[in-house]
């Protein structure tokens, strides 16, 4: 599914209306039932909804909510906002709802009045709004913040930027948002990926050939990653199914190496080496009886190795200067697929003049742009794509929403995972999984962003059988064959 930002959106509407002659006030009756339907469970039990509607086809939207919940027989009020101002669509919603008896109240007493036990309709800006709310509209955005009452955005939370996800000043924090015909940048994006809650996106009737038109920022489901993972033949033997090279792991971090391996045996590589130092190995073979060791010296033990293998995991727990000098001595020479991770990461890296996958978390694609942690989550997609095309390789940018952007400015955008993943080994282990891709054969690209998926989706089993804090690396990793199994 294609991520649509606010212009492609507008196009959307306007060419649905014009070209393939939906007419405006279908598409409103639908966004507006698609959203009733999305509260209908959260409206049970409460004293009313109260439908906060602004003057544009939003609140347009939001009037055939508020009307939907009168016929419905629930306790419903609704607040607009300029009406001088309303698009010709809001006003004619505004006329129905009030015919059909919808209560329309001042803005600043309903306000007042709002509490934890009413249900929140926020139908006040579009994607379309750019700058600071201002007004009735920032002190209604403010009144529904302060009310602890559940919300239900409608296509985007107010005072949320579409395309950057950043606040424009205050802004709604939704417990549901529905956004209609496409996803936006700012469900996966900066403050709107927490103002958005729980978000699903509704069918309001666009044509498939509007929505299946490429915008170049592609949202992973299960479809798109299950007709890229490779499939095992009846006939298939282990060394037709990738053999993994990991070099990892220092004295203090060996469970780095061991979670690479695992990573990549529980991603279905066939043969795994690993190679480090004597203390690297003796964990290895302590733990992983699986996998097989390569005791490390320098470079030459490495590139001996070469012909034996179909793509390296480079980085998991190596100390820096050992990745440093690794990295200067092999990458030259090095002509298999790559995975870069942890201290093999930075802005003075080699070039490798294979295949290369890069697995930074924000704190290192920030060391190697010359910028925070900070600046990078404030605009991940943009420094995912700066970093593909300054290093020339694939980017797969770790985190809640986790990215992956090719040289050529491809995007791809995860929806998997949870915040149970935010704990120590979890990365190990998404380089073991893209290292397996790698080795069967699959794209950079394709690698990175199936392992992506594939990770947050064991992630998130592990969520759901163990709870979402406190699963382990090792657990995710085991996770990985039941999860493609089931998917």
């Amino acid at each position: 599914m294609w991520i649509a930002d606010a212009e492609r959106s507008r196009i959307i509407d306007q060419r649905a209306i014009h070209e393939f002659g939906i007419p405006s006030r279908d598409l409103m009756e639908r966004a507006g039932r698609a959203v009733f339907e999305a509260l209908l469970p959260l409206a049970a039990g409460k004293r009313r909804i109260v439908v906060f509607s602004g003057p544009g086809n939003n609140g347009g939207d939001g009037f055939v909510v508020a009307r939907l919940a009168h016929e419905h027989g629930l306790p419903v009020v609704c607040c607009a906002f300029s009406a001088d101002r309303m698009s010709p669509g809001c006003r004619e919603q505004r006329d129905l709802a009030t015919a059909a008896g919808v209560q329309v109240v001042e803005g600043a007493r309903l306000m007042a009045s709002l509490g934890p036990d009413d249900l929140v309709v926020d139908a006040l800006l579009g994607t379309g709004a750019t700058g600071e709310p201002r007004g009735p509209v920032a002190d209604a955005i403010r009144a529904i913040a302060a009310s602890g009452a559940p919300c239900v955005a409608v296509d985007i939370p107010s005072g949320i930027a579409c395309d950057t996800g950043r606040a424009l000043g205050p802004y709604v924090r939704a417990a549901k948002t529905v956004t209609f015909g496409l996803p936006k940048p700012f469900l996966f994006l900066a403050d709107g990926l927490e103002a958005s809650g729980e978000w699903t996106v509704a069918e309001i009737g666009f044509a498939k050939e509007l929505l299946g038109e490429p915008t170049g920022v592609l949202l992973l489901d299960h479809e798109w990653v299950g007709a890229r993972l490779p499939r095992r033949s009846r006939n298939s033997h282990k060394g037709a199914n990738g053999s993994v090279l990991v070099v990892a792991g220092s004295e203090r971090m060996t469970g780095a190496a061991v979670l690479a391996a695992t990573g990549a045996l529980r991603a279905g590589a066939g043969l795994v080496t690993v190679a480090g130092g004597s203390e690297v190995c003796r964990a290895i073979q302590a733990q992983l009886p699986e996998a097989m060791v390569l005791p490390l010296t320098d470079a030459a033990d490495l590139l001996a190795f070469q012909g034996r293998v179909d793509a390296l995991v480079f980085g998991p727990g190596l100390t820096p200067p050992v990745a440093r000098s690794l990295a200067a001595s092999l990458a030259p020479h090095w002509a298999k697929p790559v995975v870069l991770d942890a201290d093999a990461l930075g802005p003075e890296m080699p070039a490798w003049p294979g295949p290369v996958v890069l697995t930074p978390h924000p704190g290192e694609l920030g060391r190697m742009l010359g910028c925070s942690a900070g600046q990078v989550q404030a605009d991940r997609w943009a420094c995912a794509r700066r970093a593909a095309e300054r290093f020339g390789a694939t980017v797969s940018l770790k985190g809640a929403a986790s990215v992956v952007a090719s040289p050529s400015g491809g995007l791809w955008v995860n929806a998997t995972g949870n915040p149970g993943m935010a704990a120590g080994g979890m990365g190990d282990v998404l380089a073991g999984v893209v290292g397996t891709l790698l080795a069967q054969g699959l794209s950079p690209e394709d690698a990175a962003a199936c392992g992506m998926f594939w990770h947050g989706a064991a992630g998130d089993a592990c969520a759901a059988e163990i709870g979402q804090a406190g699963f382990l690396a090792s657990e995710l990793a085991s996770a990985l064959p039941r999860t493609w199994a089931e998917g």
